[in-house]
C-alpha cells in the first residue's frame, strides 16, 4: 500500500514547518501555496490544462495516457532528477498534488520506482487549505483575545514583536497597515495572507500563552483581508491602549517612513532610481488620502513633503521630513484615531507606556473564559 501522511498529522506539519514538495503545476502554486512548500510539478501549466481538457472531454483513462504521453524521456528524467535532488537536501519531506489523487501517486511511484519511498499528503493541497481556515475561524475560542491599540508612531509592532503572546498581523500580511504602509516588496496573495496567518496561530497555540495578543487592525491591512470570523472576534476582544510621548513618536515615523524605506528602494535600485522610487511612495501615499484630508490640507502636505525631499536630495538631511508628519499626525491620524478609540472605549481594559503595558502583561490573569 502507498505511504500516505493522513489529516491528523497537518498540525504537526505546519507547526515543525516540514519541507514538502508541491507537484501542481505553477500557475496552482502561484495562486496559493504554504510557506514550507517547493514547487516543483509533475506537469507544467500548459500540460495540465491540455490533460483537464482531455479529462472532461474523455475521461480519466484517456487523460492519464495522455499526460504519460505528455511527460516521458529527457522531459521525465529531468523532472525526477529534480524531485530526488530535492528530497536528498530535504529527506524528511512529503510531497502533495491538489487533492492527494493522481499527480501525488504518481510522482510517488516514478520516485519509487527510482529507488526512494516517499508519503504523500492525504487530501492534498485541498485539504490541508481547509484545515488552515478551520484553525483560524476557531482560533480566538483557544485564548483570550486581546487587542492593542495606540497612536500611529506609538511602537505597537516593536512591542508585539518582543511578546510570546502576540501574532503580528502586519508582519504577516506585509504592510504597516496605515496609508503610508506600503513595504517594498509586494503583499501576499489573499490565499498566502491566510495561509501564513493559520500557521501563525498555530504555533501561537504551542506556545500555550495565556493571551492571544494582536494589534487592532482595520478588515483590511493594505490588501490582505482578515477572514471575517476572526476579525469579528477581534471587535469584542478587550483593548490594551499604547501610550508613547510625541518625540518618540515622530522619531520612530522618520525612520519608519523615511530612513527604511529609502535605504531599502536605494539597495533594491541604485541610489537615482531608488531615491525617485522612494519620493513616489511617499507622494502615492499621500495621495491616497486626498479626499479625507481635503483639497487644502493636502496640498500643504505636498509642499512640505517636496520641500524635505529636496532637502534630502540636495543635503542628504531628513530632519524637515519631520514637519509633514508631525502635521500629518495633529492634523489627520490623531484626530481619527481619537474618534475611533472613543466609539470602542467601554472595552479599554489598560493604558499605559511600553513598560506599563509589560508589566501589566506579565502580572494580569486573563479572564475565566476566552472571547469571542
Amino acid at each position: 500500500m502507498a505511504a500516505m501522511i493522513t489529516a491528523c498529522q497537518y498540525r504537526d506539519i505546519f507547526v515543525t514547518q516540514r519541507p514538502l514538495m508541491d507537484v501542481r503545476a505553477p500557475i496552482e502554486f502561484l495562486r496559493g501555496a504554504f510557506p514550507n512548500a517547493t514547487n516543483l510539478p509533475l506537469m507544467n501549466d500548459s500540460e495540465r490544462e491540455r490533460v483537464g481538457t482531455c479529462y472532461k472531454q474523455q475521461g480519466q483513462q484517456a487523460a492519464i495516457a495522455l499526460g504519460h504521453s505528455l511527460v516521458q524521456g529527457p522531459i521525465k528524467q529531468q523532472r525526477l532528477e529534480a524531485w530526488l535532488d530535492y528530497f536528498k537536501a530535504q529527506p524528511e519531506a512529503n510531497l502533495y498534488c491538489f487533492r492527494g489523487g493522481l499527480r501525488s501517486q504518481l510522482t510517488q511511484q516514478w520516485l519509487k520506482d527510482a529507488g526512494l519511498d516517499v508519503a504523500y499528503i492525504e487530501g492534498g493541497y485541498k485539504a490541508m487549505r481547509q484545515y488552515l481556515i478551520g484553525v483560524i475561524e476557531t482560533a480566538p475560542s483557544h485564548r483570550p483575545l486581546l487587542s492593542l491599540s495606540g497612536m500611529t508612531g506609538c511602537g505597537k509592532t516593536d512591542f508585539l514583536q518582543q511578546r510570546s503572546e502576540a501574532v503580528d498581523l502586519e508582519g504577516i500580511a506585509h504592510h504597516r497597515g496605515s496609508s503610508f504602509g506600503k513595504q517594498i516588496d509586494p503583499q501576499p496573495t489573499q490565499i498566502n495572507f491566510e495561509n501564513q496567518l493559520a500557521i501563525a496561530l498555530l504555533r501561537h497555540q504551542e506556545r500555550h500563552a495565556r493571551w492571544l495578543l494582536l494589534e487592532d487592525e482595520s478588515y483590511l491591512i493594505g490588501r490582505s483581508a482578515q477572514p471575517l470570523p476572526f476579525y469579528n472576534a477581534m471587535q469584542a476582544a478587550d483593548i490594551l491602549v499604547l501610550e508613547e510621548d510625541d518625540d518618540r513618536r515622530l522619531e520612530r515615523l522618520l525612520d519608519e517612513y523615511v530612513h527604511k524605506m529609502h535605504r531599502g528602494f536605494t539597495e533594491r535600485l541604485g541610489v537615482e532610481a531608488g531615491f525617485t522610487a522612494f519620493s513616489h511612495y511617499l507622494l502615492n501615499s499621500l495621495t491616497s488620502i486626498r479626499k479625507r484630508l481635503g483639497g487644502k490640507q493636502y496640498q500643504a502636505l505636498q509642499e512640505m513633503m517636496q520641500q524635505a525631499l529636496t532637502q534630502q536630495r540636495n543635503q542628504n538631511q531628513t530632519s524637515q521630513h519631520l514637519l509633514w508628519i508631525e502635521r500629518l499626525l495633529r492634523e489627520y491620524y490623531d484626530p481619527m484615531y481619537q474618534y475611533q478609540l472613543q466609539k470602542k472605549s467601554a472595552r479599554i481594559l489598560f493604558k499605559g507606556s511600553h513598560s506599563a503595558m509589560h508589566e501589566w502583561l506579565d502580572h494580569s490573569a486573563p479572564s475565566s473564559s476566552p472571547r469571542g
